[in-house]
């Protein structure tokens, strides 16, 4: 199913959706975050790195359970938008031989994965209230507020450390 193809014809459909690509994207993230934390020289943000991956395999478990709550299947669509990011993630790291400098791009990578989820579960959370889906609105708002947690952790990291470091 396309973004705008004649399978999406309601506000529900779009949300479905839309947690399919979330679900899909979420799944890409456990596989990328080993190679992050592989690669991370600096100690926190390797440690980081760790904890975000028990963190994602949480959120992938919320969202089958909001798939549940919905009468759906936990189902994946494929999501350009996450692929592109992890592949220029990887890259980049692999164009730069400064541990220090590519602790600042796998930094910055983490930071651009999170701003995604962040205008995904922002949005699904809105679509949620529309249909009248409080419940699943809850459960995605605890994962909004890990990603917005996670991202001011990644921010401070690098004003602090990271970023001078790499300079």
């Amino acid at each position: 199913m396309g973004l705008f193809t004649s399978d999406i014809k309601s506000l529900d459909d779009l949300f479905v959706h839309t947690l399919q690509d979330i679900y899909y994207a979420e799944n890409q993230i456990t596989k990328a975050l080993p190679k992050m934390i592989d690669k991370a020289t600096d100690p926190q943000l390797k440690q980081g790195f760790e904890m975000h991956l028990r963190e994602t395999e949480n959120q992938i478990k919320r969202l089958e359970q909001v798939f549940q709550m919905h009468g759906q299947q936990a189902k994946a669509v494929d999501c350009p938008a996450i692929d592109g990011i992890i592949k220029e993630a990887n890259e980049t790291a692999g164009e730069i031989a400064d541990k220090e400098v590519l602790d600042a791009a796998l930094l910055a990578s983490a930071q651009a994965v999170e701003h995604y989820e962040i205008t995904r579960y922002g949005t699904l959370i809105a679509w949620a209230k529309r249909l009248g889906r409080n419940d699943c609105a809850s459960v995605l708002q605890q994962t909004l507020d890990e990603e917005k947690a996670t991202d001011q952790k990644l921010t401070a990291m690098a004003e602090s450390k990271v970023n001078q470091k790499a300079a």
